[in-house]
């Protein structure tokens, strides 16, 4: 195995060389939280000479720092286990900069009653925000209006990147999807569904033009039929998708799951109509979330690194709030596949 190098460091973060020796040197020019970037990639990548004295150093200077507040503009969570670990690593990354995280709750859904929390509005409230689980596009349009910093865990397909004012973390989704596609057609499978609304969530979309890549690249029908993709209300998903498969005359050998949360009713109703399922279907999910007890540790899926995407949350906001004009960025984190 190749000795890890300063240069690899800054490469994996498109940055300078100096900006790394800088870092490890404790040296000026180098803001806190892209030092803790750097430190913490440098130990994914086994880099032997981690300064751990100057990680000590900087967390003095961080304890001798002034109280901040930063709101969590957080909606309603469809899966509590994981959006808890998120918030939890989140919340403990930024009390070691002696900041506070301020649960900010928004609807689900937008009514002209509704305006924003005046603790945003309010030029002093607070010193920045993440978004996390808001899908409504005009409540989330709403918060991209404020002059805050902003990180943004997702967005919607009709708020992306080049519309939002703040950076963007999206959970990658559409290579994971064409990997977990793929081992499907491996596994002898031609005729294969898609469920999950690709109008919700940007993330939701990635997964569905993973999954379609898949099938063209391999010279498979996509049968409309065996799809559902269109919107679906977040309080009645499990309705309507009950509804689409029991409409179902030519069922597929396989569903693609635009997440565990889907999968689970699907698996339900299985479970529930077995005489209306005229073959072995299998599924797949996304998320590996373990509070859906009937398809947890039964289907191939997505492993989310919730603690990662927390810890990664809070250092792009502290970055935000050093470099406001520094050019918004996007970031992906890789989920690794349990088959």
């Amino acid at each position: 195995m190749e000795k890890v190098t300063m240069q690899d460091i800054a490469d994996a973060l498109n940055i300078s060389r100096v900006t790394v020796s800088k870092a490890f040197n404790n040296q000026t020019g180098v803001s806190d939280s892209l030092r803790e970037l750097i430190f913490e990639k440098a130990r994914e990548l086994g880099y032997a000479k981690v300064p751990y004295l100057a990680i000590e150093q900087m967390q003095i200077q961080q304890d001798e720092r002034p109280s901040r507040t930063v709101s969590l503009v957080v909606s309603r969570p469809d899966s509590a286990v994981f959006w808890t670990g998120i918030i939890h690593r989140m919340a403990q990354e930024l009390s070691s900069y002696n900041i506070n995280l301020l649960y900010t709750y928004v609807p689900s859904v937008y009514t002209r009653s509704f305006s924003l929390p005046q603790v945003l509005k309010s030029a002093s409230g607070i010193d920045g925000c993440v978004i996390l689980n808001v899908y409504d596009p005009t409540i989330l349009g709403m918060v991209n209006d404020l002059s805050v910093p902003k990180v943004f865990l997702d967005t919607v397909p009709a708020l992306y990147r080049l519309q939002l004012n703040g950076d963007l973390i999206l959970i990658e989704g559409y290579r994971t999807e064409y990997d977990i596609t793929e081992s499907l057609i491996q596994s002898g499978h031609t005729k294969i569904g898609f469920l999950g609304d690709i109008y919700y969530a940007q993330t939701n979309l990635e997964r569905y033009r993973g999954y379609c890549a898949c099938m063209q690249a391999h010279r498979l029908d996509i049968h409309e039929d065996c799809c559902l993709t269109g919107s679906i209300g977040i309080f009645s998903y499990g309705k309507e998708l009950y509804d689409f498969l029991n409409s179902l005359t030519d069922w597929p050998s396989a569903f693609v799951c635009v997440s565990d949360f889907v999968a689970h009713f699907v698996r339900q109703y299985m479970d529930e109509n077995p005489d209306h399922v005229p073959h072995p279907v299998i599924l797949t999910g996304f998320d590996n979330s373990e509070e859906y007890k009937n398809v947890a540790g039964r289907i191939t899926t997505a492993n989310v690194p919730t603690g990662l995407l927390g810890k990664r949350l809070a250092l792009q906001l502290l970055f935000r709030t050093q470099h406001p004009d520094a050019p918004y960025e996007l970031t992906f984190v890789r989920p690794s596949i349990i088959f």
